[in-house]
């Protein structure tokens, strides 16, 4: 497993890492006991980073994560959560100083820690921004004062929110889903600006939630029609060569070292090892080549998310 800085907070840690909103039962039904399972299997594998949320199984995947780690000794991992949201609603979203304090409480709690690694304010495009910029980053800044978090960060789909508050406020890192993938590198442009700053890049959802995948895209996914049409032709295509585009996707998402890392989410054991072994092996360039020309006519199209404003 290789490892990397995130930004400047000294933490080394997996270019492949565990996303655990799959722990949350958020893509199907799951099982408790594999859900622990590949939390062991993803750290005996070399993977050290893990990322949870209350908004996951709404705190689901918090309190399945704390029962897989609890035997686990605190320095094998770095552990990050999240606050702000609580489900899909616009009333569940929450970006106030007062649910800052709560939220990590309550989060320690289900995690059964003393402490995160990194306390992230989730889904900021759905907030006010101002808000997010002046009340939200200084009441997470007390959080990691008082120890109950290392570090802080945000996260988001649109990439024209992420450079707003990082250009307003410092922050220590950002987590960026479905910018940096085979169908959509739009985050490499707001790289240098992270970078500039110090800001540690988490790169999130490298199969697009489904775009990149021999499933195909779930129904509720939010891409246009178009993307999701010449994503599913990519898909075909490798499957005619006798690849999985998921593959590809995955090890496509490790290549910029300036990403510190990316999150892969599963709750069977079997699934992680083999993204594991794949992140290790060589990338087929030609078969790259050939993706990226279907995929050229789609390139970093997006899909708007939060408010309107902020997209």
């Amino acid at each position: 497993m290789e490892y990397r800085t995130l930004g400047q907070t000294g933490l080394r840690i997996s270019a492949l890492s565990f996303g655990a909103s799959s722990l949350g039962g958020v893509f199907r039904e799951v099982n408790e006991g594999d859900c622990i399972r590949t939390v062991h299997v993803s750290l005996e594998k070399g993977i050290n980073f893990i990322d949870t949320s209350p908004f996951y199984g709404l705190t689901k995947s918090e309190a399945v994560l704390g029962k897989a780690l609890k035997a686990v000794p605190r320095d094998r991992y770095v552990i990050a959560t999240k606050m702000g949201r609580y489900g899909h609603e616009p009333k569940d979203f929450d970006f106030s100083a007062q649910r800052v304090t709560a939220s990590v409480e309550e989060s320690l709690n289900r995690l059964d820690v003393e402490y995160v690694d990194l306390i992230q304010a989730h889904d900021i495009e759905f907030g006010d921004l101002d808000q997010v910029i002046q009340e939200t980053i200084p009441a997470l800044r007390k959080v990691q004062k008082a120890g109950k978090a290392r570090f802080i960060g945000v996260t988001g789909l649109p990439l024209k929110a992420l450079r707003r508050v990082v250009e307003a406020v410092p922050v220590d890192t950002v987590l960026s889903y479905c910018r940096f993938a085979l169908n959509d590198t739009a985050l490499l442009d707001l790289a240098p600006v992270l970078k500039s700053r110090g800001v540690g890049i988490i790169n999130a959802s490298p199969l697009g939630m489904g775009l990149l995948s021999s499933r195909g895209t779930p129904p509720w996914h939010p891409a246009p029609a178009e993307l999701k049409e010449v994503c599913a032709r990519a898909a075909a295509h490798c499957r005619a060569k006798d690849a999985g585009i998921e593959k590809l996707a995955i090890q496509f998402a490790l290549t910029k070292p300036d990403i510190a890392t990316t999150l892969v989410g599963s709750a069977n054991p079997a699934a992680m090892e083999k993204n594991v072994r794949w992140a290790a092996e060589p990338i087929d360039r030609q078969l790259l080549d050939e993706v990226l020309a279907i995929l050229k006519p789609v390139h970093n199209l997006t899909w708007p998310s939060g408010r309107p404003e902020n997209n």
